[in-house]
């Protein structure tokens, strides 16, 4: 008689590291992936290899000055970090910009939304392998890179922002050239939409990676176009209604499935929602004069503290700033949405592919300097030492 054998299989985990320096990463972050075969079982996220101390130069310099620092936290959207931090001031001093800046505010922000979302479905393509297509998409990006630079003078770093106002009119001239190049960018982005709706590679790599459930968004705090693809209807610029959000009709824009395709499906719809308020404001722009004059401007500020929000391309943006009554503030503190969404976001890598890794963390718009780590001094012993992001209070592992 053969007695029965029972066979034991023993899995064996292989660790993955995916950065700081990697083709498929646009910007320096270590995703160490823990793999049984080709499945992912874990994934640490570990930032911290582009640190700038961005927050202790704020308190260094004026409350002015720091109105050009904090738009260069994000060369991307430095336009809505300007614009957070210049409405936390003007809370402060009790200012309210005439409604023609507002109205200019929100020019130049959605602008700015459109060549994020454009920069971001390019590299979206590019993951999926298509090279071709995230060239022409970064082609027709530039019609809107165009649009802002007459807009603010800057084609990246738009330094528009101003306290009471914007730095810039705009005159008929420059309101016929945007409206142009806004559609001329619409047919494009019609054109881009089919091609990532019907092509069936695209479908191949976006459907089913990385999903993340309506439950899971709320539970881990995740914020922008990554939550409205899961059906959370979360957007500041329709809850705040801050400068001229208000009064320009827009919609909310969300998909269902959650996963990588639905995120840049929300993108595609915000797209179109841009492009519809950039002809709004333009064919019904207020009158007035919408830049301060800055000699008038208080030096000193008040003692207070004030807290804003902006919706940025990635989603929602805070700024709190204090003041001690000097004319440099007490403490500058930003919150990024990137630091929730990449952060808190591991989950998303589990039971996937590692081949589907980059294309998932490219469906999260990751912006890592924006993110970093924080050196902590001991007072005591005067000794320095670094602290990982996940170890400070409020960071869900």
């Amino acid at each position: 008689m053969v007695e029965a054998t029972h066979m034991i299989e023993i899995p064996i985990t292989v660790e993955i590291p995916v950065g700081p320096q990697h083709p498929a990463l646009h910007e320096p972050l270590l995703l160490k992936l823990y793999a049984d075969g080709e499945r992912v079982i874990k994934v640490d996220v570990i930032t911290g290899y582009n640190h700038r101390g961005v927050e202790k130069l704020a308190e260094k310099n004026s409350f002015y000055r720091d109105i050009f620092i904090v738009g260069r936290v994000c060369g991307i959207c430095n336009a809505v970090h300007a614009n957070c931090y210049v409405r936390a001031l003007e809370y402060m001093l009790g200012i309210d910009p005439p409604p023609r800046a507002k109205y200019l505010r929100v020019l130049a922000m959605e602008l700015e939304r459109m060549h994020s979302h454009m920069l971001i479905l390019a590299v979206t393509a590019e993951l999926a392998g298509y090279e071709t297509l995230f060239m022409y998409l970064m082609k027709d990006r530039e019609y809107v890179m165009k649009a802002k630079e007459i807009l603010t003078g800057q084609r990246v770093l738009a330094d528009y922002m101003m306290v009471g106002g914007v730095r810039r009119d705009v005159d008929e001239t420059k309101i016929s050239r945007i409206l142009d190049m806004v559609k001329r960018v619409e047919e494009r982005v019609k054109y881009y939409h089919k091609a990532f709706q019907e092509d069936i590679t695209i479908n191949r790599r976006l459907r089913d990676a990385g999903r993340i459930k309506h439950a899971e968004v709320l539970a881990h705090s995740l914020v922008g176009p990554v939550a409205r693809g899961s059906g959370v209807k979360t957007d500041v610029r329709a809850q705040d209604k801050y400068d001229a959000y208000g009064e320009i009709p827009f919609n909310v824009i969300t998909e269902d499935y959650g996963d990588s395709y639905a995120r840049a499906m929300v993108r595609f719809g915000e797209l179109y929602e841009s492009i519809n308020m950039v002809k709004h404001i333009l064919t019904h722009l207020p009158q007035g004069n919408p830049v301060p004059d800055e000699k008038k401007l208080p030096r000193r500020f008040p003692v207070d503290e004030s807290y804003a929000t902006v919706e940025a391309p990635r989603g929602e943006l805070t700024y709190y700033v204090s003041s001690s009554g000097s004319d440099k503030p007490y403490r500058v503190k930003i919150r990024t949405p990137s630091l929730n969404n990449i952060v808190n976001s591991a989950f998303a890598y589990v039971d996937q592919m590692i081949a589907d890794v980059p294309v998932i963390l490219g469906s999260f718009d990751p912006c890592i300097s924006c993110m970093e780590r924080a050196i902590i001094t001991n007072l005591k012993e005067g000794t320095r030492y670094q602290v990982p992001l996940k170890a400070l209070g409020g960071v869900r592992k």
